[in-house]
């Protein structure tokens, strides 16, 4: 039979123009469906803290029974009017006239207040917002009013529970826009400086769009199904991921697109060259990221098993778009991609230079760090192992135990203004008390342990109605029981979400359940503390899971045990690595009071996952060179090929992840730091030096048990490559 010259290829019309015609438009017809749901997606998220709880939390069980004793779901807010003198008799007037004015707005029970401090320097009043209106709005409209009709001279805020959630629903307002614009502006410059041409940027930005529109059409679909609870943070999250993840996977298969051009004048013939040879390492990439990802469905917290499914739908879309709309996109336009620097065919007695040490036809920067890499393979893996081991030291700085939710919003707000006046003149947890649940034949006696407790400046039991039982001629005498418990709220003398408040909560928890075991203590503190317990109880239970089926991938990938066991521990080193630097520079240069107890957990999946990614990509480069020219010529064959491409996606992943600093949420600030230094450290230190030394260093046996562990037979793979073999040579 006759043979064709790769150049002279023919391909099926309709596998030239109807297939990548009709995959183009049916992503075009997704991205007009899921488009215009990012604007949807505020109706099914919450930022609410407490529904991120596990049922199993004792401040979730506690707020079951509270719902009981409220005939609505309020949340409220804390009115604070100060002043710089004691306040006169007509302040006070104009002050206790707001009352008409704010119950005229709000949307819960009765306003509470006037309540003078005892300074005389402020008026406090507490407004119970219902949670099924427009917080938000309804805050706006309270600060307006109160700011308004306020005496002359006097500082307003509103605070408390609304306030923080109506500042924060403000913080991430910036989600849907900025931080897009941003990450994608960010991605279009680098683009531009990597392929140098004007439309393949454009090109593989399409990709990316078009996979967030898909998968925020799946997320929606689920939250809508109530399958997940969605929050501003998996939003933020979903969008950064998908266009980092699109991005990377399209820039390793227009690599491989470029390459095979140099091989055929086919564009179609190419496409179908380069899907092949990239759909091993970008289907195992993609796999690797949404099972580390969906291993967050083993957490107790909600919003973590929430951001698990999220964002493995994001990699999902993106996967689906790099390996169908992209190549479908190329099979179009062809060489025109590349304008003008378009690829040139190679005569095919230059394609492949024979390989004696692996450098052969490389130059630059990735034959130096090859020559490096061979010529001191055992200095270059031990002065990055230890060059590492010194960054992770600063992980004994970390201070990942949660911070005040007050300390969350990054830019200036009334909320937080107005809790710094509310401690200054009252007890600082007005408008946010612990709130206990008691059976009701040990009410008084939990009643008294509650008052005695440090920390509590006051404590009452709840009648019918919402009103304490003060013991007044007139006040209410019988505490309201439902189901044969009552209620007692209990104002702490430190802010609610303070780490002070936190200790009394674990304090009184153990004084009030020596009284009756069945007590629960929940509240605003009670779901931050046991938030923060929560998270670091699944760091434990979580990266373990990861761990093992990261390496499960990677040993059906690479067919060995020792290569994915050292690429593990060298992704683990470098998440140590970008913790440690992270945790002195939040500490020493940002001056953080301290990190979520959820992000250690969220730079860890996100770094050891992506940082396997550029692995893969180089090992599984590596082992298809090893395969043709034995183990040492194509480690460095691999790195030379793989260098500027993974280089870039590094670059790329890290500038999208850095996009999420533009949202003052200091959680978003932390993980993006981590997992844009993070990245850019697995991709400059360890996936380009590391590894390659280490895999040299070991040779043939780095893919034990397999049979390319064989020395004789890496030998004899050499020897048919027309070259001799380097095992004595590299192992002097």
């Amino acid at each position: 039979m006759k043979s064709h010259s790769p150049a002279k290829e023919r391909v099926p019309f309709w596998l030239r123009w109807l297939v990548p015609v009709i995959l183009v438009l049916a992503w075009l017809a997704l991205a007009g469906v899921g488009g215009p749901t990012f604007g949807r997606l505020d109706e099914v998220s919450s930022n609410d803290q407490a529904s991120f709880l596990p049922a199993s939390a004792e401040a979730t069980a506690a707020q079951d029974w509270q719902a009981k004793f409220r005939d609505s779901d309020e949340v409220p807010g804390v009115i604070v009017l100060e002043a710089d003198e004691t306040l006169s008799a007509v302040q006070l007037g104009g002050i206790a006239s707001l009352r008409t004015d704010l119950e005229g707005l709000q949307a819960g029970s009765a306003v509470i207040g006037p309540i003078p401090s005892g300074d005389g320097k402020a008026v406090q009043f507490i407004v119970p917002i219902d949670s099924s209106k427009e917080v938000k709005e309804v805050v706006r409209e309270l600060r307006d009013t109160v700011a308004q009709s306020a005496p002359a001279g006097i500082k307003t805020y509103v605070t408390g529970p609304a306030g923080l959630a109506a500042d924060l629903t403000a913080a991430f307002a910036g989600i849907d826009g900025i931080l897009l614009l941003v990450a994608l502006g960010a991605v279009f410059v680098i683009l531009l400086v990597v392929y140098r041409s004007l439309l393949l940027p454009i090109v593989v930005l399409l990709t990316s769009v078009f996979a967030l529109c898909a998968a925020i059409l799946l997320v929606f679909g689920m939250a809508k199904a109530e399958w997940i609870q969605l929050n501003g943070q998996s939003q933020g999250i979903l969008s950064i991921l998908v266009i980092g993840a699109a991005t990377d996977y399209a820039l390793l298969f227009v690599a491989r697109f470029r390459e095979a051009l140099t091989h055929t004048t086919n564009r179609t013939a190419g496409v179908l060259t380069a899907w092949k040879a990239s759909f091993e390492p970008i289907l195992a990439s993609g796999a690797t990221v949404i099972i580390a990802l969906l291993c967050l469905l083993f957490s107790d917290l909600n919003s973590n098993k929430a951001l698990g499914p999220v964002a493995a739908a994001g990699i999902l879309c993106s996967l689906f778009a790099a390996l169908t709309l992209l190549p479908a996109l190329m099979a179009l336009l062809g060489r025109a991609a590349f304008w003008p620097f378009r690829p040139k065919l190679v005569p095919a007695d230059q394609r492949e230079p024979e390989l004696v040490t692996g450098l052969e036809g490389q130059k630059g920067l990735w034959r130096a760090t090859g020559s490096l890499v061979s010529r001191r393979p055992r200095t270059v893996w031990v002065a990055s192992v230890l060059l590492l081991v010194v960054a992770a030291s600063g992980l004994l700085q970390l201070k990942a135990n949660g911070v005040p939710q007050t300390d969350v919003i990054l830019t200036a707000s009334n909320t937080v203004d107005g809790q710094d006046a509310l401690a200054r003149h009252f007890d600082a947890g007005s408008g946010s008390p612990a709130v206990v649940v008691a059976g009701q034949g040990k009410a008084q006696e939990v009643l008294d342990t509650v008052k005695a407790s440090d920390g509590v400046g006051e404590a009452y039991l709840l009648a019918q109605g919402s009103v304490p039982i003060t013991g007044a001629p007139g006040a209410p005498s019988a505490p309201d029981v439902r189901d044969g418990k009552v209620l007692i709220n209990a104002t702490l003398n430190d802010a609610a979400d303070s780490l002070e408040a936190e200790e009394t909560v674990k304090a009184l928890r153990a004084e009030v359940k020596a009284v009756d075991p069945g007590a629960l203590v929940g509240g605003v503190t009670a779901t931050a503390l046991d938030t923060n317990t929560t998270a670091q109880r699944d760091l434990v239970i979580i990266i373990p899971v990861v761990l093992v089926v990261i390496l499960l991938i990677l040993m059906l990938l690479l067919r060995s045990i020792v290569a994915p066991v050292l690429l593990v521990l060298s992704v683990v080193l470098s998440y140590g690595a970008a913790m440690g630097v992270s945790a002195f520079v939040f500490n020493n240069i940002l001056g953080f009071p301290g990190a979520d107890a959820t992000v250690p957990l969220f730079g860890f999946v996100f770094l050891v996952a992506l940082g396997v990614d550029y692995n893969i990509f180089l090992m599984s480069r590596v082992r298809e060179e090893s395969l043709k020219h034995g183990t040492r010529p194509g480690i460095l064959r691999g790195l030379g090929v793989t260098g500027g491409v993974i280089t870039s996606a590094g670059v790329v992943l890290a500038a999208t992840f850095a996009a999420l600093g533009v949202i003052p949420i200091m959680f978003l600030v932390q993980l993006a730091f981590i997992v844009a230094f993070g990245v850019l450290l697995d991709t400059i230190l360890v996936r380009s030096l590391l590894v390659p030394a280490l895999a040299y260093h070991i040779g043939p046996r780095i893919w034990w048990p397999g049979k390319l562990g064989r020395p004789e037979l890496d030998a004899a793979v050499q020897r048919e490559a027309g070259a001799e073999p380097l095992e004595e040579v590299a192992t002097r």
